[in-house]
């Protein structure tokens, strides 16, 4: 523990998880969490925003699939130090303080909701595979509300059945993509990848701007250490789980990714609306097998959707708990935290409508949003890791674990910044503004704990 401890119950570690709630999610279900909050629809739209900046996009992905192995590892050390439910707020309270627990979850928590309105975004180009397929806008709006709507509706329901469609969505999901991964290679041409640096610009460049997009598609990688407490054996399914699914979506992703590029010439892929259809068109002739592609980006993205509708009022309600978010965030019925459900829907069907109406790179803009205010607690968490290792590593460790866990959270940090750095400055502007908004709230928050100081005695001069 932190010096920021004192005085603080200490996590519960038990299978009940904390509060008495039941610890519903084995090995099976954490990884089939992690992966179905990562595998999305952002895997299937990936190609159309990384085709601008083409193949040499596939060396950001090899980058930062790196990157996300090392916060993965870094993840699944911290579990093991603290596997009570709150993920990376946990880990920043737990080393930094109250204050860094609560930047940390704000700036998760807007991850969260702006993430799943970036996935129904993405999740509505395949729906309009069979419907609205002259894309209108009020249409695909609806179509986007009910993408948000639907998953929200499960999560109410009650755990049990998140935990259920979770597993039953990340199977027919993954099926298809696995198919592009392997069968799809066979039928790469080189000439479909057109130049290898399409923008024209440095090279560098290039590869931080499509680093901090394709980094959209990983994140989730830290959802079983956020529902922690739901997890049986947390301290040693949590990090199993953290590390088998981001392996596995990372094998998926890169041969995938890899597929579609050499299977859509450049030209039709940088203005598709539905990449991996129009891949499996290519390799099969005729519409049949993409729109089973399409059907299965469709239940991809409910599944996503469900699991992040979870997330984003697991760690609010964790916070709340401390004292360090409204104190609404911990009502729940049947064990599901239903203001935390019910605003974070809200909030997301807010911004697509927002995006539909004034974005002119809708996925593109709201991915890069999503992307820094993840990257915030992912920094603030390899650096709880970092901290932790400087102050008692030496002793707890092996000399040779030391070393390894120091390598793999200083790689982490390293690309967290450079992730920040690759979002661009307008993104930067608006993420840091929108993460900075958390302060006045926090203030607020604590108001109530605040004492007027006592009037100094008649004749005493007040001290300077």
């Amino acid at each position: 523990m932190s010096v920021h401890d004192s005085g603080r119950p200490p996590v519960d570690t038990s299978e009940e998880g904390p509060r008495g709630r039941s610890a519903s999610f084995g090995l099976p279900a954490a990884t089939a969490l992690v992966v179905g909050s990562i595998i999305g629809t952002g895997v299937f739209a990936l190609p159309l925003a990384l085709a601008p900046y083409g193949p040499v996009a596939l060396v950001a992905f090899v980058l930062v699939t790196v990157g996300a192995l090392a916060l993965a590892v870094t993840f699944g050390r911290l579990s093991e130090r603290v596997p009570g439910s709150g993920g990376p707020y946990v880990y920043a309270r737990e080393a930094f303080g109250e204050f860094a627990g609560f930047l940390t979850a704000w700036s998760y928590w807007i991850t969260a909701w702006a993430g799943n309105a970036a996935i129904a975004v993405a999740w509505v180009g395949y729906v309009e595979v069979f419907v609205n397929k002259g894309h209108h806008t009020g249409a695909s709006v609806a179509i986007a509300l009910a993408g948000l709507w639907l998953p929200a509706i499960v999560n109410l329901a009650g755990v049990r059945s998140i935990g259920a469609f979770q597993v039953v969505t990340t199977v027919l999901k993954f099926l298809p993509l696995a198919f592009m991964a392997t069968a799809g290679l066979l039928f790469v041409k080189s000439g479909n990848f057109g130049a290898f640096n399409a923008g024209g610009g440095s090279a560098l460049g290039a590869v931080s701007a499509a680093g901090a997009i394709a980094l959209f598609s990983y994140i989730g990688l830290e959802t079983a250490s956020v529902a922690a407490g739901r997890v049986r054996d947390p301290k040693r399914n949590v990090p199993r789980a953290t590390v088998y699914g981001t392996l596995a979506c990372a094998a998926i992703y890169l041969l995938g990714t890899l597929a579609v590029f050499g299977t859509v010439p450049h030209d039709r892929l940088a203005s598709s609306t539905a990449p991996f259809t129009d891949a499996m068109n290519g390799i099969a002739g005729g519409t049949w097998a993409g729109n089973l592609v399409a059907a299965a980006a469709i239940v991809s993205g409910l599944g996503a959707l469900n699991g992040w509708t979870m997330i984003c009022a697991e760690m609010p309600m964790a916070a709340a708990r401390d004292g360090l978010f409204p104190a609404a965030f911990t009502r729940t019925r049947r064990e599901v935290p239903v203001f935390g459900i019910v605003s974070a829907t809200v909030l997301a069907s807010v911004l697509t409508v927002i995006s539909y109406t004034r974005f002119t790179q809708v996925f593109t803009e709201i991915v890069l949003l999503s992307v820094l205010t993840a990257v915030i607690p992912y920094l603030v968490s390899a650096a709880a890791q970092l901290y932790w290792l400087v102050r008692r590593g030496r002793e707890e460790l092996s000399r040779r674990r030391f070393a390894r866990d120091v390598t793999v959270t200083v790689l982490a940090m390293g690309f967290s910044y450079w992730s920040i750095q690759g979002s661009g400055y307008q993104t930067v502007y608006y993420g840091l503004f929108t993460v900075l908004l958390g302060i006045p709230v926090y203030i607020w928050l604590k108001r109530p704990h605040t004492r007027p100081a006592a009037a100094p005695p008649t004749g005493t001069a007040t001290p300077r």
